[in-house]
C-alpha cells in the first residue's frame, strides 16, 4: 500500500488549466450581495471573524479546497494533493468601499479582482467580504478555478455556506490533517504503472454501459464530426472579439424570472431560447452601433450543457459540455430570430451535439498533456462569445442569517472572446453577469442595456406586457445612441430593437 495520497484530474479538469494564458485566467467567479441583518457587527460593519469562522468549518465539506496542484515530471499532468500549510487567511479577504458604497463601485471592484490571477501554489479559490454597500447590505465576490468545479456541481463552498433558514448555528470546527503527499519520483512510477495497465482501461471505457448499443457509438461518431467540422471553420471576426488585455469590466442586469417565463409561453420556447434570442438582439445592436453590418458575421456562441449523470451529482470535477449555437444576426425581427433560435437549439438536442466535447474528453483521457494543450487551443477558436445559464433555487436563500438578495455570476474569457455572458436564476429573478475585456468592450454597460431592451422586444412580439421596473436597462435606452445604421446597398435603415424603443420612447409609447 502507497504511504501517500493523491488524486488525478480528469482531462476536462486539466484542459482548463492548459487554456489558461498570462491574460486570460480561468477561474469561475460571482458578486453576491445580501441584506446585513445579523450579520452586522458591533461597530456597525460586517462581523468578519464569525464569517471566517463558518467558512473554516464548512472546509472539511469539501477537501477540495484545501488541496493545491501538484505536476507529474516529463508528463506535465497535474494531480491534486493536501496542502501541508494551508492557511485560510490567504484565501478569506475582507474589504469596505467608501461609504456609502455604490453598485458601480461594486462592479469595478468586482472586475479588479476577476482581473487578477489564482496563485497556482495554493488551493484555487478565494472570496472577499465587502462592507460598506449602501442599503444596509453587504457583498461577496468569490472566485475558483474552473477545473475544481463546474456551474452544476452543486458541490462547491459558496453553496454550503448557504441555508434555507434564517436560523444557523455554527458547528465546530473539524481538525485538518492533511495526508501525505507523493514526491516527485513516485508520481513518476505511479503514472507508468497507468500507462502499462492502459489498454485494460481502454477496453473496459468501450464495454461501459454507455458504449455498449451501436446506436451510441454511432451517435459519438457523428457529434464528434460535427465539432470538429465547427473547429476547421473560422467564426467571423467582430469589434467583439480580439486579443485579450489584462483587465476586464463587470456589470449585470436582473430580470423578473415570471417576465421571462411568461415570454416563454407566448412564444412557445424555452427559457434558453429567450435568453439566446435577447443575446442575438443585443449583438446585433453592438455591430450596428460599431458600423458592422450584422447579415455579414457568422456569430457562433458556446452555451455549455450539463452531462453530469444523477450518481455523479455533488461531485467536484467537471461534467460539461457544449452547443455551438450560430445566432441569427440576418434576421431583424425579434420573433424570428427566436424562431430560429428555438429550431437550432432542438436540432442541437436531436443531433446529440454535447456528445461531442464529452466524448472527446473520454479520449483525451489517453492522450498526452502536449496533445491536449493544443487540442484546447483549438477547440477555443470557432466561437465568438459564451453564454451559459445555471439554474438555481426559487426560495430565499441566507449566510448566518443575512439574506441573499442578487447573485450575479462570471464566466471565463475564452482566447479571442471579449464578452462572456452567465446567468443565474434565484428566487424569482433571473440575474445575468456580464464579463468584458476592458479594451475591447468600453461599452459594456450598453451592451448589458441592449440585452434588456431585446428582451422588451421579445415580450412585445409574444403580446407581454411589462413594467419597467423589471427591466433597469430599459428606462434610460435612449442614452444608447443607437439610431439603427444605414446599410451600404440599399440605403434602408436597419433598425434595432433599442432603436426601436427608443424611437418609441421618444414618442411617448412606452
Amino acid at each position: 500500500m502507497p504511504k501517500y495520497n493523491y488524486e488525478r484530474l480528469s482531462a476536462q479538469d486539466a484542459s482548463f488549466l492548459f487554456a489558461e494564458r498570462p491574460f486570460n485566467h480561468m477561474h469561475v467567479a460571482a458578486t453576491s450581495i445580501f441584506r446585513t441583518g445579523p450579520m452586522r457587527g458591533a461597530d456597525g460593519g460586517i462581523d468578519f471573524e464569525r464569517f471566517k469562522r463558518a467558512t473554516e468549518a464548512a472546509l472539511h465539506l469539501v477537501p477540495r479546497y484545501r488541496q493545491r496542484l501538484k505536476w507529474i515530471p516529463f508528463e506535465n499532468h497535474p494531480v491534486w494533493v493536501d496542502d501541508r500549510q494551508f492557511n485560510l487567511d490567504y484565501h478569506i479577504r475582507h474589504t469596505a468601499l467608501p461609504r456609502p458604497g455604490r453598485l458601480e463601485q461594486l462592479k469595478h471592484l468586482s472586475a479588479r479582482i476577476m482581473s487578477q490571477p489564482l496563485d497556482r501554489s495554493r488551493p484555487l479559490w478565494e472570496i472577499w467580504v465587502v462592507e460598506g454597500l449602501e442599503g444596509e447590505r453587504f457583498a461577496t465576490i468569490s472566485k475558483t478555478h474552473h477545473c475544481m468545479i463546474d456551474g452544476m456541481a452543486g458541490a462547491d463552498l459558496a453553496q454550503i455556506l448557504l441555508s434555507t433558514t434564517p436560523e444557523q448555528e455554527l458547528p465546530d470546527i473539524a481538525p485538518y490533517i492533511p495526508r501525505p503527499a507523493p514526491s516527485s519520483g513516485e508520481l513518476f512510477l505511479d503514472s507508468w504503472r497507468q500507462r502499462i495497465g492502459m489498454p485494460g482501461r481502454i477496453v473496459r471505457e468501450l464495454l461501459d454501459t454507455s458504449w455498449q448499443s451501436g446506436s451510441e457509438i454511432w451517435s459519438r461518431v457523428q457529434a464528434v464530426s460535427e465539432l470538429l467540422g465547427w473547429a476547421v471553420r473560422r467564426s467571423s471576426e467582430t469589434p467583439m472579439n480580439g486579443r485579450l488585455g489584462p483587465h476586464r469590466r463587470f456589470d449585470w442586469l436582473e430580470l423578473e424570472l415570471a417576465d421571462v417565463k411568461a415570454v416563454r409561453k407566448a412564444l412557445s420556447c424555452t427559457v434558453n431560447d429567450v435568453v439566446l434570442a435577447s443575446v442575438t438582439g443585443a449583438v446585433r445592436d453592438f455591430l450596428v452601433r460599431r458600423r458592422v453590418r450584422p447579415e455579414a458575421i457568422e456569430f457562433r456562441v458556446a452555451a455549455p450543457v450539463s452531462v453530469r449523470r444523477e450518481e455523479e451529482r455533488g461531485q467536484m470535477g467537471n461534467r460539461v459540455s457544449s452547443w455551438i449555437v450560430r445566432l441569427p444576426l440576418d434576421e431583424s425581427d425579434p420573433r424570428q430570430q427566436l424562431e430560429r433560435i428555438r429550431e437550432a437549439t432542438q436540432e442541437l438536442k436531436d443531433s446529440n451535439q454535447a456528445l461531442g466535447v464529452d466524448t472527446m474528453m473520454k479520449m483525451a483521457e489517453y492522450t498526452p498533456s502536449v496533445l491536449m494543450s493544443l487540442g484546447v487551443r483549438a477547440a477555443s477558436g470557432p466561437i465568438n462569445m459564451i453564454v451559459t445559464n445555471i439554474p438555481g433555487p426559487q426560495f430565499p436563500l441566507y449566510m448566518l442569517g443575512a439574506e441573499l438578495e442578487s447573485l450575479f455570476p462570471m464566466v471565463p474569457l475564452l482566447d479571442g472572446t471579449g464578452v462572456g455572458v452567465a446567468l443565474f436564476s434565484y428566487n424569482g429573478k433571473l440575474c445575468w453577469g456580464f464579463n468584458g475585456d476592458y479594451e475591447l468592450v468600453p461599452d459594456l454597460r450598453l451592451f448589458a442595456k441592449a440585452v434588456a431592451a431585446s428582451f422588451r422586444e421579445l415580450a412585445r412580439a409574444g403580446g407581454v406586457t411589462l413594467d419597467h421596473a423589471h427591466l433597469p436597462g430599459v428606462a434610460p435606452v435612449v442614452d444608447l445612441r443607437i439610431v439603427g445604421a444605414v446599410e451600404a446597398s440599399t440605403g434602408t435603415i436597419l433598425q434595432t430593437p433599442t432603436a426601436r424603443i427608443a424611437a418609441a420612447a421618444n414618442r411617448g409609447e412606452t
